[in-house]
């Protein structure tokens, strides 16, 4: 303790020691009394060793008070404006890092429900090929249909957690969007077969974007037109310049779900009804496409089906 309290006021005594030889080098060059010094000397010693014993104790109650400390409000009273500054900044660091625990634990709570809401998710495909399997009515075109949901379900909860720990990954080329919405449909075949659903594609156009997370955000799309859409209904796909519509005929969207189909969570009416949606596909569809410089626009009216359009910014 007494190391660490001489170690901290160390400049003081060594320039009260300069002080005081310098005042001893006066005397000498101008031959005074070298009596008159030692008074001095011994007076300015005594007033000393008094400040020494009163500073060490109030330096040995702070250094104990700072290790005992379990509370930002335990701290001392400052009385300097320095210590006053120290005790802001470590009230600003104590408050940043609480704010970030509590980030941290509210996003697992996110992720802890996802993992739940997906894993509920995936029984429905996973209870239907068990019942197929249990009364041995095995239909091909239903067995893929429900092994394609559930490859879709696992697909999209990889990239969720992929796009939540590598929000940069992104390499952008020159694509067609021909050729990009192309994959797409073709990914998805088999479910516009199982529904009649006849899809159309017009036009094409280049630009510079992530093909990766562009199909992503355009298999949400059309994953929801076909969901949604009735049997042996159509989707059309039109690209003009840099932009790409999605029509479906389907049972359309609320009016009042429209604006907050982009929140994290919300499935709003069609996403209750029909016990499809985890309210992720879009807002992840928002926040990437946001990263790929494009707009999203959606509009709808019931039982007339929905339009959405993506558009590359300028």
């Amino acid at each position: 303790m007494m190391f660490s309290y001489f170690k901290e006021y160390r400049p003081w005594y060594a320039l009260y020691l300069l002080t005081t030889l310098t005042y001893h080098l006066m005397f000498y060059l101008y031959h005074l009394p070298q009596t008159y010094f030692l008074v001095s000397l011994a007076i300015n010693l005594v007033f000393l060793v008094s400040w020494i014993i009163l500073s060490y104790q109030s330096f040995k109650r702070k250094l104990l008070t700072l290790e005992n400390l379990k509370a930002v409000g335990d701290l001392p009273k400052a009385h300097l404006p320095s210590e006053a500054a120290y005790q802001v900044l470590i009230n600003r660091l104590v408050a940043a890092e609480a704010q970030q625990v509590l980030d941290i634990k509210r996003e697992q709570d996110d992720l802890e429900g996802l993992i739940k809401m997906w894993s509920h998710q995936m029984k429905i495909p996973i209870s239907a090929m068990s019942l197929m399997f249990q009364t041995n009515q095995m239909n091909r075109q239903e067995l893929q249909g429900q092994v394609f949901r559930l490859e879709n379900d696992l697909n999209n909860l990889l990239s969720y957690l992929k796009y939540k720990r590598d929000n940069d990954d992104y390499r952008f080329t020159k694509v067609s969007l021909k050729s990009c919405v192309s994959s797409v449909i073709k990914t998805f075949s088999s479910q516009c077969i199982a529904k009649k659903i006849q899809v159309s594609l017009i036009g094409d156009s280049e630009v510079i974007t992530d093909s990766k997370w562009l199909s992503f955000c355009l298999s949400q799309v059309i994953d929801n037109a076909i969901k949604y859409s009735t049997p042996e209904s159509e989707i059309r796909i039109t690209i003009n310049d840099k932009s790409i519509s999605i029509q479906d005929f389907g049972i359309g969207i609320l009016q009042e779900d429209v604006p907050r189909l982009f929140e994290q969570g919300f499935t709003g009416f069609n996403g209750h009804e029909h016990e499809k949606a985890t309210g992720l596909g879009l807002y992840m569809t928002k926040q990437i496409l946001d990263k790929l410089s494009f707009d999203i626009d959606i509009s709808s009216q019931i039982d007339q089906g929905t339009t959405v359009l993506l558009t590359k910014k300028k």
